[in-house]
């Protein structure tokens, strides 16, 4: 367990924020950024990552999607298509979700 910049994890200040008010609780990422029991501070609240978990973009729901902030999988999928350059949804590529709470 160590500590780590939340900007590790969260990519966007619009996601640090979301985390901070509750509306983010998860991020899935290319590759691992945490592992379980790190933690992370915004402002003046701890975040602990309870869970790390590989999967695939063909297993994300709209539950993941609300998780991160977007209204639903569609709206997720635009997202990244906007955010990274070249991206094209592939229901067998890789990510890992880090699942957070905030204990104070």
């Amino acid at each position: 367990m160590s500590e780590i910049d939340p900007d590790t994890l969260l990519p966007s200040d619009r996601m640090v924020q979301q985390a901070l008010e509750g509306e983010v609780t998860q991020i899935h990422r290319g590759q691992q950024y945490a592992e379980e029991g790190d933690t992370f501070g915004i402002e003046n609240a701890t975040f602990e990552v309870v869970a790390v978990e590989k999967r695939t973009l063909g297993d994300l729901t709209d539950a993941d999607a609300r998780a991160e902030g977007h209204r639903d999988l569609e709206q997720y999928r635009q997202t990244l298509e906007r955010a990274h350059e070249g991206f094209e949804w592939d229901d067998g590529s890789e990510v890992v979700r880090h699942r957070f709470e905030r204990l104070e």
